[in-house]
């Protein structure tokens, strides 16, 4: 039994290949919370996810960041809050230290969770590794759009994957469009990775290019693509899986 987990833990992770290297630090962990509003009570379940939000501050945590879906997945909302580490999120230090910051402000947690079984009608909860919290945290406050990208990749290919979105973001800073941040499984879902990038609004997302198709193909090659129309089809050959939301980032 435990030569079996020793052989599936990679998988449980993350991966060796959707891992930092032994030469690099680990990347930032984040708790990602998808969740879906029992009809009637999106809004009362955004309110009290922006007043739990202040805890965070008090207990010395970074505040999280709340995404409210328009149109494509199935969710409503997704709290994105970074956690340190895993060993940090479930040491038994942070909790204390959380709910000490509770008291302190005279928030009822207990209350929230409550509330919370009735209003949300199904979650998802998903732990990843991703960007300095500080960068993503600049982008979100400047920005009042996102598009999400979540992918499955074939057997085999998730190195190719990542590969690729690192690619696709080099060819994006070339023509001087926004940037993807990267996020990969440590645990929970069956895809390997996410990418969330930020925008104004949605004309902001919807603009095109501001230089020519020329300096486009250009800017794909430099990047490691065949040209720009065949950078959709160089990212589906790794793909078993992919679908994405866009939406307004709740302040």
């Amino acid at each position: 039994m435990l030569a079996m987990l020793a052989l599936l833990a990679p998988t449980l992770v993350g991966g060796a290949s959707l891992g930092p290297s032994p030469a690099q630090p680990p990347r930032p962990a984040y708790q990602a919370v998808m969740m879906r509003a029992a009809p009637g009570h999106l809004l009362d379940l955004i309110e009290a996810l922006k007043r739990r939000m202040i805890v965070f501050g008090y207990a010395g945590e970074a505040r999280p960041i709340l995404l409210r879906h328009s149109q494509g997945d199935q969710w409503d909302l997704l709290l994105l809050v970074p956690i340190g580490s895993m060993a940090e999120f479930f040491g038994n230090d942070r909790a204390k230290r959380w709910r000490d910051a509770a008291r302190r402000i005279g928030y009822d947690d207990e209350a929230f969770r409550k509330r919370a079984d009735q209003w949300i009608a199904w979650r998802e909860e998903l732990y990843v590794e991703g960007p300095p919290v500080a960068e993503l945290q600049a982008a979100a406050a400047a920005s009042g759009y996102f598009h999400l990208e979540i992918f499955q990749a074939l057997a085999g290919k998730r190195d190719s994957l990542l590969q690729e979105r690192a690619m696709e973001n080099d060819f994006l800073q070339r023509i001087g469009r926004p940037t993807n941040f990267l996020f990969t499984r440590i645990t929970g879902p069956a895809w390997d990775a996410f990418t969330l990038g930020f925008y104004r609004d949605l004309p902001h997302y919807a603009e095109p290019a501001r230089v020519s198709a020329d300096e486009e193909d250009r800017a794909a090659r430099a990047a490691g693509f065949e040209s720009r129309q065949h950078i959709g089809a160089y990212l589906r050959q790794f793909l078993q899986g992919h679908h994405d939301t866009l939406g307004s980032i709740v302040k």
